[in-house]
């Protein structure tokens, strides 16, 4: 069983990664390269609040969701905005992702920090296995995160716009919806959420220069077995690559770990190319 929390936790995070690229993807069909670089910034600066100046628990919630915000809202507006090809857009992000890895090798280093959780660092026993605070913390914070923001496309106004915004734009438009503003709203939104989640990823990855990119590629692959935009699918595909990722581990060894991860990624695309969760819609032309 502690080999399954593990898996469930390690799942758990890549299910967050993906659920940030969702709401993106979601306001604006366009998929954000520096997302998991935005958790990363969020580890390094709970670290420094926590560690370095000492500084309470909330106030380090605040400054780390404001910072990443901004710097959320900063790449929108330089990177998304003035671009008008979408497939252009895969370029900028990923040149922000690049930045932002050079960036925090500069600010912090390249050796891992060690990220303190504020619930506890002591081991606990649940349903026969081993596990930490911080790891059930990550499965709890997946499931609700993942439940709000279904609840929020399904009953509230904003989230109908974005939804109609990812069906159609230009109709979107025609029914009065502020595209560009909705847009940029959900941009800074996953770069607080990414603030917050860094409070809780960090603690389980360590900060470290090299997490962005380890994170952006099972984010990926996660959004890629549940179906981009499918809020219930990264929960879904976090559970499939977090389990896979750590049994391939435990008995085939870590060699194949990643390897195990794609055959799934690319057994499940043969039969489901559009995800699990998500329909290909075929037009009359």
């Amino acid at each position: 069983m502690t080999l399954i929390w593990g898996g469930l936790a390690l799942g758990a995070v890549y299910a967050l990664v993906a659920v940030c690229y969702n709401i993106v993807f979601i306001s604006s069909k366009t998929f954000n390269f520096a997302q998991a670089q935005l958790i990363m910034v969020g580890a390094f600066v709970t670290y420094t609040g926590l560690v370095t100046w000492k500084l309470s628990v909330p106030v380090v919630l605040l400054l780390a969701v404001a910072s990443v915000l901004a710097l959320a809202a900063v790449e929108e507006r330089l990177a998304v905005r003035p671009v008008k090809d979408p497939h252009n857009i895969l370029v900028t992000t990923l040149g922000v992702s690049i930045l932002l890895n050079g960036v925090t090798q500069l600010v912090w280093g390249t050796q891992p920090l060690n990220v303190p959780f504020f619930g506890g660092n002591e081991v606990m026993r649940l349903l026969g296995g081993q596990t930490y605070p911080v790891e059930i913390a990550l499965v709890v914070v997946a499931v609700l995160l993942v439940w709000a923001l279904t609840r929020l496309s399904r009953r509230f106004l904003v989230g109908l716009a974005l939804l109609g915004m990812s069906e159609d734009r230009e109709a979107a438009m025609l029914r009065g919806v502020d595209v560009r503003r909705l847009a940029f709203g959900a941009f800074a939104f996953s770069g607080a959420v990414a603030g917050v989640l860094g409070m809780f990823v960090g603690p389980k990855t360590f900060a470290v220069a090299t997490l962005g990119a380890s994170l952006a590629l099972k984010g990926f692959v996660v959004l890629a077995i549940g179906g981009f935009g499918s809020m219930q699918g990264t929960l879904v595909g976090g559970l499939v690559v977090g389990l896979a990722e750590a049994l391939a581990a435990r008995y085939l060894g870590g060699a194949y770990a990643n390897i195990t991860v794609f055959v799934i990624l690319v057994t499940i695309l043969l039969v489901r190319p559009a995800g699990l969760f998500v329909r290909v819609q075929e037009r009359t032309v």
